[in-house]
C-alpha cells in the first residue's frame, strides 16, 4: 500500500490513498488549525469502524441475510498524556433488515473482531481495549442489544 499526505499551509494536509481518493486533514483553531478537515486521530477511529463495517456486511451478506442498514457508532478514549494513544475503542453496531439471524449477525461481529478487521486487530495487539456490542432494530418492537467482547 502507498499513499501521500501534501502540506497545504498551517496544519492542514491533503492525504491521499494510492488508490487516488483524497482527504483532508486538517487541525483545531487552538492547534493552528482551521477545522476544514478531520484530524488524524479521528480517521484510525474511522478506519477501525469502517474496516469492521465492511467485514460485517460482506459476512451477512454471504450468509444471506437480508441486511438493510449498517450503522456502527464509534466511542473512543485516548491517553491524557502524550502520546495521546488509544485506550479503548468501542464500536456499536446498529443492524436492520429482513428476519434478521441474531445468531448470525453475533457471528458476523465476532469474526470481524476475531479474524478478519486488520486495523482492530492490530490495535488490539497494540494494548488497545476494542470492543463491540450490536443491537438489531425494526424485528421487534424493542431492540435486542448484545455485546461482544
Amino acid at each position: 500500500m502507498k499513499a501521500r499526505v501534501n502540506w497545504v499551509e498551517d496544519v492542514m494536509f491533503v492525504a491521499e490513498s494510492g488508490s487516488g481518493h483524497a482527504v483532508v486533514v486538517d487541525g483545531a483553531p487552538e492547534g493552528g488549525g482551521r477545522n476544514l478537515g478531520m484530524r488524524p486521530m479521528e480517521l484510525v477511529a474511522l478506519g477501525v469502524a469502517s474496516c469492521s463495517s465492511y467485514d460485517v456486511v460482506t459476512i451477512l451478506r454471504k450468509a444471506r441475510q437480508k441486511i438493510s442498514r449498517c450503522e456502527a457508532q464509534v466511542s473512543a478514549r485516548r491517553a491524557e498524556s502524550v502520546p495521546a494513544v488509544f485506550e479503548s475503542i468501542h464500536l456499536h453496531f446498529r443492524i436492520a433488515g429482513e428476519n434478521l439471524n441474531e445468531a448470525r449477525v453475533a457471528r458476523a461481529i465476532e469474526l470481524s473482531a476475531e479474524k478478519y478487521c486488520s486495523a482492530s486487530i492490530m490495535l488490539k495487539q497494540a494494548g488497545v481495549k476494542v470492543t463491540h456490542d450490536y443491537e438489531i432494530v425494526g424485528q421487534d418492537p424493542v431492540a435486542l442489544t448484545r455485546s461482544i467482547e
